[in-house]
């Protein structure tokens, strides 16, 4: 187990981004005092794309502080929520967090299941038409996490991180695949043995039982 620290806790209400017509919920700001997360994630915090965000596999976006100072060397101004992300943690980064690997922060356990992937919206956020291009070339994704056990967090907490003890598949990792056209077998029969998002368990299994 490692230590960590919870540097923000940050929601968004649903309005529009200059520009671009959607509603949406991806301009969030930290939070002055405690958030109380459920099983779907925090109850205030606004999720427009149902589709592709939110649900109990992707209940909670965690973005890493140590990235963020990454992005800041490359010119981009980091703060707290810029990503869209519900929790900044310091202490882990993209290149090191697998699948299955948990975060508790006081009575609050996060499992990480995914990788963060760009869209329109996240570019439309940032104000820059090749946002999901870079994004996906720098392969700091951050990570969606299902909550395991519901609570109250604020800034400032303690979070200790236990990776997992099966297959590691990272989030950056899996992000490389995004674009793939073909997956290596091999990479998809790790992936099923982790408790990755139910959405991408289907899909791989799937294409697994097709090739026999």
């Amino acid at each position: 187990m490692s230590m960590g620290r919870l540097i923000a806790a940050c929601v968004g209400k649903a309005e529009h981004i200059e520009g671009y017509s959607p509603l949406t919920g991806i301009n969030k700001q930290p939070v002055a005092g405690p958030v109380s997360i459920g099983m779907q994630g925090i109850a205030e915090d606004a999720i427009l794309d149902r589709k592709h965000h939110g649900g109990r596999d992707q209940a909670i976006y965690v973005y890493f502080q140590g990235d963020y100072e990454w992005w800041a060397r490359e010119g981009v101004a980091a703060t707290p929520g810029l990503f869209g992300e519900n929790l900044v943690i310091a202490g882990p980064t993209s290149a090191s967090t697998a699948i299955g690997d948990r975060y508790t922060i006081g009575n609050v356990v996060l499992e990480v299941t995914y990788h963060r992937t760009p869209c329109m919206t996240f570019a439309a956020r940032m104000g820059d038409k090749f946002w999901v291009k870079r994004f996906h070339r720098a392969n700091r994704p951050g990570a969606y996490c299902r909550v395991l056990e519901p609570g109250t967090v604020a800034a400032g907490m303690a979070v200790t991180s236990a990776p997992y003890a099966g297959e590691r598949i990272t989030v950056s990792e899996l992000m490389e695949f995004d674009l793939a056209k073909d997956i290596p077998l091999d990479f998809m029969r790790r992936a099923v043995t982790t408790p990755i998002r139910e959405k991408t368990r289907f899909k791989y299994e799937t294409r697994l039982a097709d090739m026999f």
